[in-house]
């Protein structure tokens, strides 16, 4: 009993009262979007959300200089990963953590687009670069580093097409 008035206080919280900072924290944000629990954003200004949008629980975003972009009807299942930069790693005379951002090439930072009507399932990383088109579905713990072409499901290890979603 106890513990489901503390899962119903935490619930309280996060919608009243963490989700409106969070929310108002993004570079711009849709109507309809939730933000679960344990979620982490770095470059928050830099991460932009359309309508009705659905983050799961533990979802991390690192935004570099490049956008994360987030159309309208998202889903994201639990632990997500997203991450628009890169470390340099193509100078031997100095430690790729000692690199400064003013010394980054620009394809180490690129944005990611995810477009209207996808669904991410749980613990997919999605790196630098890439573009999720309209109404592709990208399996649970893919690893996506390529364009997804419209309405075509993904999975694996980097992710591949498995099919289309429609024939």
């Amino acid at each position: 009993m106890i513990y489901m008035i503390l899962q119903k206080m935490r619930s309280a919280f996060q919608r009243l009262v963490v989700n409106p900072l969070i929310k108002s924290s993004f570079g711009s944000c849709g109507k309809k979007v939730y933000v679960s629990k344990g979620c982490v954003f770095a470059g928050i200004g830099n991460i932009y959300i359309g309508n009705d949008v659905s983050i799961g629980p533990n979802a991390t975003m690192y935004c570099t200089k490049a956008p994360i972009r987030i159309k309208d009807h998202v889903i994201f299942g639990p632990n997500v990963t997203m991450i628009t930069g890169d470390h340099r790693t193509d100078i031997h005379t100095k430690p790729m953590s000692l690199v400064k951002e003013d010394e980054k090439l620009e394809e180490n930072d690129q944005d990611i687009v995810i477009e209207d009507d996808v669904w991410i399932g749980a613990n997919t990383t999605i790196l630098k670069g890439v573009h999720i088109h309209k109404g592709s579905i990208i399996a649970a713990g893919a690893v996506v580093v390529g364009d997804v072409p419209e309405y075509t499901i993904v999975a694996g290890v980097p992710a591949k097409k498995i099919k289309d979603r429609f024939s």
